[in-house]
């Protein structure tokens, strides 16, 4: 059981991060505000969260301006992806592995 438990990646222990990574993973990309609403988050708490994935290298984020309002958006980088499908993996098999 405690291998099972340690080939999940902690960066994805959080409901806000399993929810960030899940719709990056089926979107290519998504802007802030949507994130926001989609996973009915605050700004503080979003940023802090997407500030995380992106130490990890996880996400890639994009900084612009749509006519003159700042538009901020992220994508899952390859290594990103990579990592949250071992996670699912890793979570997959310890259900499994309960029944």
């Amino acid at each position: 059981m405690k291998e099972l438990l340690e080939n999940l990646n902690k960066a994805f222990e959080s409901k806000a991060r399993l929810g960030i990574m899940s719709v990056l993973m089926v979107n290519d990309q998504m802007d802030f505000n949507s994130l926001k609403e989609l996973l009915n988050l605050t700004d503080g708490n979003l940023a802090s969260h997407l500030r995380a994935l992106e130490e990890q290298s996880y996400i890639a984020v994009q900084k612009q301006f749509v006519g003159r309002k700042p538009n901020t958006t992220y994508q899952a980088t390859e290594e990103g992806k990579k990592a949250f499908n071992e996670h699912l993996k890793a979570l997959e098999t310890l259900i499994k592995s309960n029944l």
